[in-house]
């Protein structure tokens, strides 16, 4: 980037990138724009990357906006059993005592099992938009086999793979989504896949109240089993589309031209000063033991775990606003509005954390808020407070998602340990999951007192622990300023492979690593 066109033809290494399309694009651009005193040179000048740039983005965003889609149809085949439980389900399955509670906590056993493996095998053979529709196809398939279950046994099998098959999907859409964009771009991005989880909670509620309304007794089959039957459906035939739409990795993505290719690599390069891909001596078992001897790794899972908990009201929220008086239609109808609400609190809140480059007051605010609600829940059974409660514990997952994109953040490099770090603490947390199964039980309401007991003192715990990172960030940037230079020399391959993919020297390579700071 810093050397003209010839000295790069006569010294620099091979480009990873397809020559012939680099040879041909080189022979476009002026002399000016490559002149050696532009970093840009190679993209036709700054104007020239700037507009390159945003045609990339634009390309990315709307081919990632199908994965918007997928996870709501992931979430809703996840949840709908607190759907079915309004029209049947439990008494048609002879369901008694906890066995409801263990139906859904079982799901996240087979999620927590399958996540490291998961993104572990993604990040070794580099094609998610095959791997990840294929894992869709499967749970589609298993969430219509749901309705065809007659008793506890069938149910708890059919929920447990379905949790093994869906694990892939959101630890494997955080690591592409780390791999195409930078800090800046990633929390936005983050939020708007997120959305497709708070949407589902609107839109998955709102189609099972069309069908749990509409469906009883067709063909001679209770509502609820349609109801698993056309979710599970759905998902298959968008799973079959998202395998012509869905990207790959940077450096293997075919429906880019080779100058997008190498833009796309040569941001990341230059967003921490080194390549994001593993140097020859990283393998996946690498990035797994650096993430698991990592201390931050296990602190992080542990404040998600606790935000988990705190927001395992959301399996219940038909039940919530069920206690509100009004018939099931309704009820469920009244949960659209809270998550629409969300999603427009969580956009605005990433977008806002992304511009100013800060994450624990984006986090814990938006949680501070929840907990006001469920304060307000817990001391009125009016109906109008309870209502609005429900918004502000909602717009919970603002913070939640922040704290997502934070995780990214915190562990740029190497790839093979970001793609572990991710899905290691997803998965810790669903302990969170199967903990907050039990903890809106029946005797409990219809005020819920106890439980919502339980959710404060869980968001209490998650703002204290992400103020001690934050403050073990900082030191951390200290650290850096006063020019202790270990950290990043750890990572000298990678930074020298970024040297010779951004066609900088050796020196300017380390001088940008140095520059790298955590964001907190």
């Amino acid at each position: 980037m810093s050397a003209t066109a010839a000295e790069k033809n006569d010294s620099a290494p091979p480009s990873p990138i397809d020559p012939k399309g680099q040879d041909t694009f080189n022979d476009t651009v002026s002399d000016q724009a490559l002149n050696k005193n532009d970093p840009d040179a190679e993209f036709g000048g700054t104007e020239a990357r700037k507009r390159l740039e945003r045609k990339l983005l634009m390309k990315l965003d709307l081919r990632f906006l199908i994965m918007v889609f997928i996870y709501i149809l992931n979430y809703i085949d996840r949840n709908n059993a607190g759907a079915a439980r309004l029209k049947g389900f439990e008494a048609d399955l002879h369901l008694k005592g906890n066995e409801f509670a263990t139906l859904l906590s079982i799901l996240y056993v087979g999620y927590i099992i399958m996540q490291v493996p998961s993104n572990m095998i993604l990040n070794y053979i580099g094609k998610p938009s095959l791997y990840l529709p294929a894992c869709m196809v499967v749970w589609g398939v298993i969430s219509c086999l749901t309705g065809i279950t007659t008793n506890f046994t069938g149910a708890l099998l059919t929920r447990f793979f379905l949790g093994f098959v869906e694990a892939a999907f959101f630890p494997g859409a955080l690591f592409l989504l780390s791999k195409w964009y930078t800090r800046k771009e990633l929390g936005l991005r983050t939020a708007v896949l997120y959305c497709g989880n708070l949407s589902s909670n609107a839109f998955g509620n709102l189609l099972a109240a069309g069908i749990l309304g509409g469906m009883q007794g067709k063909l001679g089959h209770a509502a609820w089993r349609w109801l698993f039957y056309i979710e599970g459906a759905l998902t298959v035939a968008v799973a079959l589309i998202a395998i012509f739409i869905l990207p790959d990795f940077p450096e293997t993505t075919t429906w880019l031209s080779p100058m997008e290719r190498r833009l796309a690599q040569v941001r990341m390069a230059e967003e921490v000063g080194e390549s994001d891909s593993d140097t020859k001596d990283e393998s996946i078992w690498t990035g797994l033991i650096l993430a698991v001897k990592d201390w931050r790794v296990w602190f992080m899972s542990l404040a998600l775990t606790s935000q988990v908990v705190g927001l395992s009201f959301n399996a219940y929220f038909p039940t919530l606003t069920a206690t509100l008086g009004y018939k099931t239609t309704v009820s469920l109808l009244l949960c659209a509005p809270p998550w629409a609400f969300a999603c427009i609190v969580a956009f605005a809140n990433a977008r806002h954390a992304d511009a100013t480059g800060e994450r624990f007051f984006h986090i814990s605010g938006s949680l501070f808020a929840g907990m006001v609600g469920m304060i307000i829940s817990l001391a009125t059974m009016n109906t109008a407070a309870r209502y609005i409660a429900l918004f502000l514990q909602a717009q919970s997952y603002a913070g939640f998602i922040v704290f997502y994109s934070w995780i990214s953040n915190t562990f740029p490099r190497p790839p093979a340990k970001r793609a572990v770090a991710l899905a290691l603490i997803n998965a810790f947390s669903q302990l969170g999951n199967i903990a907050g199964s039990y903890v809106w039980p029946k005797p409990w309401g219809p005020s819920y007192r106890k439980s919502y007991g339980i959710t404060i003192s869980c968001f209490g715990a998650a703002i204290v622990m992400c103020f001690i990172l934050r403050q073990h960030l900082i030191a951390l940037n200290k650290r850096m300023d006063e020019g202790q230079e270990e950290e990043f020399m750890q990572r000298r391959a990678a930074i020298l492979e970024a040297a010779q993919l951004e066609g900088i020297s050796e020196e300017e390579a380390i001088r940008r690593a140095k520059g790298f700071r955590y964001v907190y």
